[in-house]
């Protein structure tokens, strides 16, 4: 149950990198909220979990696209990276 709802935080924050993709501008709050989670769910990494690396990046990587119009691929790439994370989380 633990690993489906991780894998929700997933595919919510692919969700905010796809509408920065496409160029539908977010709210502040759900940018930060999905940065956050990504945040905490980026501690992991500490547990020996590699893939918690996407977390983390994916996390700053919210963050800096609040101030600044980042390229393209720093939007895709993090999208669908989350997006196979929070997809295989349900199988």
């Amino acid at each position: 149950m633990l690993v489906k709802i991780l894998g929700l935080i997933d595919l919510v924050s692919a969700l905010a990198f796809l509408m920065l993709a496409f160029n539908v501008q977010p709210w502040l709050q759900f940018i930060l909220f999905c940065s956050g989670l990504l945040l905490l769910k980026g501690m992991f990494i500490f547990t020996g979990e590699p893939l918690s690396a996407i977390d983390l990046i994916s996390s700053l990587i919210l963050l800096i696209s609040i101030f600044l119009s980042l390229p393209a691929i720093f939007l895709w790439a993090p999208a669908f990276l989350l997006l196979a994370k929070g997809i295989v989380s349900f199988f």
